[in-house]
Order: C-alpha cells, then sequence, then structure tokens
C-alpha cells in the first residue's frame, strides 16, 4: 500500500515537473514583447477599467492608443488623463468636455401610480420583462441595476425610489446609461448649464399621463411655443433642445406646468 502511494506520488511530482518545464519552454518560444508605449499608457491611466472609453478595460485602451487611436476617450481620468497621453503621443489633447450622468425621470414612489405589489427578481430588467413596476411604462423601475454597475459610488438610490447622481463622483462613462432598460439616464456638459426635460413618458394621451405619473411631461407644447430662440421641438413625445441654440434662460422652465423642463 505504501509503496503504491509513493509511486503515484513520484508520478505526479514528475508530470508536474514536465508541464513545468514545457509550459515555461512554450511562454519563451511564443512570447511577443509587449511595445513599451503601452505600458507607459497604461500606467497614465487611471485604472478603472469601467469600459467608458468603449474599449474592455484600460489595457484594451492603452493598445488603442498606442496604435494611434482617441487620446481623449477616457472618461475617468477626464483632461488630466488626455494631457498625460497627449504628452507621451506628442500631439495636442485638444479640449475635453466632462460630462455627468443625469436622469431623466421625475417619477419617484409619491409621484408615479404604482402597478401593484411587485414579487418578482429585483432587477429593473427582470421588473420590465415582468411589466414593469409602474404604470408609466417609460419610467424609473426603481430596483437600482445603475447604481450596482457604478464603478465610483456616484449613483445611490434615494429615499423617493430614484437613483441620485453625486455631480462630483460622476465621470460621464455612460456604464449606467447602458445598464438601465428604460433609457431614462443620459449624459450632459458637466460644465455648462443646458436646459433639458427631465421626462421620458412617450405616451400621446394627456391623460393617461396625468393618471400614472403627476409629474409627467403632457405634451402641451408650452416650452416650443415660449422659447425666445426657437430651440425646443417635440420629438417622439419628449420636448429636445437644440443646444446650438439655447442659452439656458429658463423660460420653458418658468412656464412648463409640470415643471418637467429644467435647466441644469
Amino acid at each position: 500500500m505504501i509503496s503504491i502511494i509513493l509511486v503515484t506520488a513520484l508520478v505526479a511530482a514528475a508530470l508536474a515537473l514536465i508541464l513545468g518545464l514545457a509550459l515555461g519552454l512554450f511562454k519563451e518560444l511564443f512570447h511577443v514583447e509587449e511595445d513599451p508605449l503601452i505600458g507607459k499608457i497604461r500606467e497614465a491611466l487611471p485604472g478603472a477599467n469601467c469600459g467608458g472609453c468603449g474599449f474592455p478595460g484600460c489595457d484594451g485602451y492603452a493598445a488603442a492608443v498606442a496604435a494611434g487611436g482617441d487620446i481623449t476617450r477616457c472618461t475617468a481620468g477626464g483632461k488630466a488623463a488626455a494631457d498625460a497621453l497627449a504628452a507621451l503621443m506628442g500631439v495636442s489633447a485638444g479640449t475635453v468636455t466632462p460630462m455627468v450622468s443625469v436622469r431623466c425621470c421625475l417619477g419617484g414612489n409619491d409621484i408615479a401610480v404604482k402597478r401593484g405589489i411587485y414579487t418578482g427578481l429585483e432587477t429593473c430588467r427582470g421588473a420590465k420583462l415582468a411589466g414593469g413596476t409602474k404604470l408609466c411604462a417609460w419610467g424609473c423601475v426603481g430596483f437600482g441595476d445603475c447604481v450596482k454597475v457604478c464603478k465610483f459610488g456616484a449613483l445611490s438610490m434615494g429615499s423617493d425610489g430614484l437613483p441620485q447622481v453625486n455631480w462630483a463622483k460622476c465621470t460621464g462613462c455612460k456604464v449606467c446609461v447602458a445598464e438601465c432598460p428604460q433609457g431614462i439616464l443620459r449624459v450632459i456638459p458637466k460644465d455648462k448649464k443646458i436646459t433639458l426635460a427631465l421626462c421620458s413618458n412617450r405616451n400621446p394621451i394627456r391623460a393617461a399621463i396625468r393618471k400614472t405619473c403627476r409629474l409627467g411631461c403632457i405634451k402641451c407644447g408650452i416650452c416650443v411655443k415660449q422659447c425666445p430662440e426657437q430651440c425646443i421641438v417635440i420629438d417622439n413625445g419628449i420636448p429636445v433642445v437644440d443646444y446650438s441654440k439655447c442659452t439656458a434662460c429658463g423660460t420653458c422652465e418658468q412656464k412648463c406646468p409640470t415643471k418637467v423642463m429644467r435647466v441644469l
């Protein structure tokens, strides 16, 4: 019995040694030298691996930049990262606009009418498949999928059942935007005042909107008529602002009967 155990142990040790040597040999044979520039670029990035640049993590983006890609796509690093990459690549960083996430829905617990008691999977995507949690089919579901995917701690669920954005922490990486099944999150410039409709309800029937949410856009068109710059149009039921013309004067915000239009 003892001899069998010893033989087995020796065979296992020999196999481990052979495999280790083989792996070491293969590593040397197939080793590809990494461009040292990629390593320097990676060190200049914040290492958040948030995916906001559109690449699978900082390693993927570093390789893309080394190959001549856009140096301004790191939202987590912002201007500092762009300047560092510009110095490494010997180019100009250009203008980097800091972005921030905004929730285009005001239908909190006391504002939007609930569909009933929901007992399914407590995720926004799961609840959406089951018909949602509120009578408004376009509003925030309220289970915080966006909060769970935020890597910067910029999102939290408020007492009203809606995600709250901490602008000081938000990098505008758009991960929450991609995660929201309702499409109520979007990014806007952080350092520029803009006017935005904080509603995603596209129901064309005014009476139905009133019954589902007290702060839903009722498609009255007052914002369009009263805008002194004529820069607002109703697109698919939602007021859309032409930011090349908007002066953020606040007229639409003052005239909006449900206070959906906001200057941010």
